[in-house]
């Protein structure tokens, strides 16, 4: 298995996050762990990655000093902190129950052709489900070749944060292996966004209608 770094990302949801954390060093202690705060506004979410990142192997800590949406951060973290060949993505809201998942997906990176690993999914130029469209993974669980990633248009403020990226991968001609990663975790889908929402107001809702109109 190449060598590989996770990455979390907390925006006031330090329940979620202790469990997200917990649970993949159980499976995975030797990982690097990137365990980053997105501008956070409670107290409870610092004193939780300080504590976390004593107590667990290979857990070193980001602070944002604001909140720049999950794409963006994500972006700055692959591009400036990243070390390893690749990169595991992994959502807050995550519980991880069974290992061998990251050697697997891992293997199938060996592939020069291939940059990703996960859940794969079809979707339109809007990011929305589309058969007629082009493959994206899913967020709360991917890995990626680091390298690559830094080389294709960077992840973004958006509903689909991955979007431009994964189009360009494919219009270059790489390919996403898709992967049951869900069989090996669970996912709780909108943990952070139920909270807190997405952020992006009229965007959202611009997107929303010019897909409806087919445009």
């Amino acid at each position: 298995m190449m060598s590989t770094t996770a990455i979390i990302i907390n925006f006031q949801t330090p329940d979620l996050t202790e469990t997200a954390v917990r649970s993949f060093k159980e499976l995975y202690p030797e990982i690097p762990v990137i365990l980053a705060d997105n501008g956070s506004s409670d107290t409870e979410s610092r004193k939780l990655i300080t504590a976390l990142s004593s107590e667990l192997p290979q857990v070193s800590t980001y602070y944002f000093d604001k909140n720049i949406y999950h794409g963006p951060a994500m972006d700055h973290l692959i591009t400036s902190e990243v070390k390893s060949d690749q990169v595991f993505l992994l959502d807050s809201d995550t519980e991880t129950h069974t290992g061998g998942f990251l050697e697997k997906m891992s293997d199938l990176l060996e592939n020069d052709l291939v940059y990703g690993a996960g859940r794969v999914q079809l979707v339109n130029k809007r990011g929305f489900k589309s058969d007629a469209g082009f493959p994206i993974l899913l967020t709360p669980y991917m890995l990626l070749k680091t390298k690559l990633y830094r080389k294709l248009p960077p992840f973004v403020h958006h509903g689909q944060p991955t979007l431009f990226n994964f189009k360009e991968a494919s219009a270059s001609g790489y390919k996403l292996s898709d992967f049951p990663i869900q069989d090996y975790i669970d996912h709780k889908w909108r943990g952070t966004a139920d909270r807190f929402g997405y952020g992006l107001n009229w965007k959202a809702k611009l997107d929303y209608i010019l897909n409806k109109v087919g445009l």
